[in-house]
């Protein structure tokens, strides 16, 4: 799924990729939550496609979403 992504992202990529809001993945970025960038002098975030993915698989997998998935799955 990532690989559909190129390696650097705008706001509404990010948002799209990690199926979030955009104001909200602006927010995120603007408190630190999210890892971003920006240039000197722009405005808009940019986000690194792989920093994105690392973000994401540092959360833990609770069991009981893995058992809730595995009874939708049957």
């Amino acid at each position: 799924m990532a690989d559909e992504f190129p390696p650097i992202l705008d706001t509404a990529m990010a948002a799209e990729m990690l199926s979030m809001n955009v104001d909200v993945v602006r927010r995120m970025a603007r408190d630190g939550e999210l890892p971003a960038y920006r240039l000197p002098g722009a405005r808009a975030f940019r986000f690194f496609r792989d920093e994105l993915m690392d973000y994401v698989r540092s959360f833990p997998v609770h069991e009981r979403a893995e058992v809730e998935e595995d009874a939708a799955s049957s």
